[in-house]
């Protein structure tokens, strides 16, 4: 498992730093002493990496991915060590919506952020590429191992698909330290996308309202809380800079496929609204119908497996939830 003394002394560039995944991982690092540098498209007073007051503690910096200048001026002017690249454009609905701008900040902002790696080999020990599960499109055959093809068909999954190829490709062809990391759906406190099941479910209780269900509430997916999404990029860092797993793809999950329904149940269990009945829209296009990985190579290359269970990562994702929306 994750060695935060490994990150002890070192200059640590994080994109995406506000989004869900971001604010946990800089307060991981800001607890081993690490100097975080982050970079934040826009600022939420809601989100956690504000509410905490992290974003105090770190090297703010606005701008956007699809500035080569301003992410090689960082990673030169801050002798930056390991990169964590979070920053996306996270949401399907979004992305069939707005193909460009899901393009040019997933696809265009990846190659430029390797690039800009590139130029700063001789200091840059480590790359850690956020990558999705839905980087492997539909399949058939799963759960899904990291032999799996990339095959996203919509414009979102194909993004993803887009950017973890790159991030191999620039790996292969100058042997630089880059890892992928391919998450299963990742929630928790933070994730201020009321569209996502998850939270949208939990606001829907705390505020005495039916929950919505935009599919007809039996697809199935992965649920990866937070808290273990963050350890499994810091092992994945870790043995990067050891010199290990370079060019490799990692998968975090759980393994385990939980209906929508299901979800949507357990939450009202946790928050104590069973009598509130799920409206099922039906509505959701582009949906892949079952996903879920197989995460084995990350126990046994990386010692890394989930630390919570779905029930336990609901209780703590509601506590943050209640304290938020009081």
């Amino acid at each position: 498992m994750t060695d935060l003394l490994a990150y002890d002394g070192r200059t640590v560039f994080v994109t995406g730093a506000s989004g869900i995944v971001g604010s946990w991982l800089v307060r991981s690092l800001l607890s081993s002493g690490t100097a975080v540098v982050a970079l934040v498209r826009d600022e939420d007073p809601r989100s956690e990496f504000v509410r905490s007051g992290d974003d105090r503690r770190v090297v703010r910096v606005r701008g956007a991915l699809e500035d080569l200048v301003l992410l090689e001026r960082l990673l030169v002017e801050y002798e930056v060590d390991v990169v964590f690249h979070l920053g996306a454009q996270t949401q399907v609905r979004h992305a069939q919506r707005q193909p460009w701008a899901t393009l040019e900040a997933n696809v265009r902002g990846t190659y430029n952020l390797l690039e800009a790696s590139r130029r700063c080999a001789r200091r840059v020990q480590a790359v850690v590429v956020a990558s999705s599960d839905k980087a492997y499109g539909e399949s058939a055959a799963l759960p899904y191992t990291e032999e799996h093809p990339l095959a996203g068909r919509n414009i979102y999954d194909a993004s993803k698909s887009a950017a973890d190829l790159l991030a191999s490709a620039y790996a292969s062809s100058y042997g630089l330290p880059i890892g992928i990391a391919r998450c299963a759906n990742i929630y928790g406190g933070g994730d201020l996308n009321w569209d996502r099941i998850v939270p949208g479910t939990i606001r829907s209780l705390l505020l005495g309202e039916a929950p919505i269900i935009r599919s007809d509430g039996t697809l199935q997916r992965d649920y990866l809380h937070v808290d273990d999404a963050v350890t499994g990029y810091l092992a994945l860092g870790e043995a990067l800079m050891a010199g290990h797993e370079l060019g490799e793809a990692f998968n975090f999950g759980n393994g385990r496929p939980v209906t929508v329904l299901e979800i949507v149940d357990e939450i009202g269990k946790v928050l104590g609204r069973t009598d509130l009945a799920p409206v099922i829209k039906s509505d959701a296009p582009n949906e892949i119908p079952a996903q879920w990985l197989d995460a084995s190579k990350a126990a046994s290359r990386l010692g890394w497996t989930p630390g919570l269970t779905l029930a336990e990562g609901l209780r703590r994702t509601a506590d943050w939830y209640r304290a938020v929306l009081a």
